[in-house]
């Protein structure tokens, strides 16, 4: 029964104890506790009144209220209300104010917000760790995000948290294990850090690789020198944008139909046609058959640009009867569809 009652209750009395580990909250409440306190021991000492009588008279007496005395104050009662409303009003006043601005500001919502997102991190595995969501980030997560890769960011810079309900993010600096660890990385399939310096993309790939040595980390290097280092540090691949920027903006000179071309094929917009890479697994019907039996470009219409063995080798522009063999991955290009299904019979 008495638990019914309460029942209603619980997300009030939740939202409170929650809100009372910000200290912003924590120091108003103890303003507020302290000048109730205060008064009402006042009066209860200096008019001899009863606990809910003091309380009464310093709460009407705070908010200005102008309802009845409990009784008629001496002249030391009078002193001690003067008192009373010098010290405790600006505090009253200063307490409803900074209590209204928080749930005008949503500080509640926020509080209920990333307890939201500790739950869906705590449900993901198999995801994307990115560490950084400025230019950069965006359109890693963006590109991700629009082949079905679940992701988990991490950002320090409360502007630039994405404001996308879908995307889960942890707010934090990436160069610390607590905060890695609560966007999951021990679950990760692999990570990328796009922060601004190649000293905390350094230290974010030396955390990362010793929280999960089997994952897959690649990183942003502003300077050239800095990729030896990031691969010692455990990196699998190392990006350098001002390099890749400088070769796009020369081949766009040099060779701007294939730049269009490639563009019009990597990007996720655009769904008429995709460059893809597809591994073939122990399971595949396409094992130790030729790309001519395969019927990959006869029956499926899919172009096979190049294939990456096992071991690491590449080899480009294969012929018809290139040998497709287990481990392999396929670089190809066609239609989304005819994708879809080279990769079912891929995967077996």
């Amino acid at each position: 029964m008495c638990y019914n009652l309460f029942q209603p209750m619980l997300p009030v009395i939740y939202i409170a104890i929650v809100n009372l580990i910000h200290r912003k909250f924590v120091f108003v409440s103890i303003l507020l506790v302290s000048i109730l306190l205060f008064g009402t021991f006042g009066y209860m000492i200096i008019e001899d009144m009863r606990f809910i009588d003091a309380l009464y008279m310093t709460v009407i007496t705070l908010a200005t209220v102008g309802f009845k005395e409990v009784k008629e104050l001496d002249e030391n009662g009078k002193i001690f209300t003067i008192i009373l409303i010098l010290t405790g009003f600006g505090v009253f006043t200063y307490t409803l104010t900074v209590g209204a601005k928080i749930l005008i500001e949503g500080e509640i919502k926020e509080v209920f917000k990333k307890r939201k997102m500790r739950k869906k991190v705590e449900n993901i595995s198999g995801h994307y760790v990115i560490c950084g969501y400025g230019r950069m980030g965006s359109i890693i997560v963006k590109e991700l995000k629009a082949n079905n890769i679940p992701v988990v960011i991490i950002e320090k810079n409360k502007t630039n948290l994405p404001e996308d309900e879908d995307i889960i993010y942890v707010e934090g600096d990436a160069t610390h294990d607590e905060v890695l660890k609560s966007a999951g990385i021990e679950k990760a399939a692999g990570l990328i850090t796009v922060l601004p310096s190649d000293a905390e993309n350094l230290y974010v790939v030396l955390s990362a690789r010793e929280l999960n040595p089997n994952m897959f980390i690649v990183a942003r290097a502003v300077d050239k020198e800095a990729e030896p280092k990031l691969k010692r540090a455990g990196a699998n691949k190392v990006v350098s944008p001002y390099f890749i920027g400088g070769l796009r903006i020369a081949h766009t000179v040099l060779r701007p139909t294939v730049v269009d071309f490639l563009e019009f094929a990597t990007r996720s917009e655009h769904i008429e046609i995709q460059i893809e890479e597809i591994e073939v697994s122990h399971r595949s019907t396409l094992i130790g058959k030729t790309i001519a039996q395969s019927g990959i470009g006869r029956d499926i219409g899919v172009i096979i640009l190049g294939i990456k063995r096992a071991d690491g080798r590449m080899k480009f522009n294969p012929t018809s009867q290139t040998l497709i063999k287990e481990g392999d991955t396929l670089i190809v290009i066609g239609q989304i569809d005819k994708l879809l299904l080279l990769e079912t019979l891929a995967k077996g």
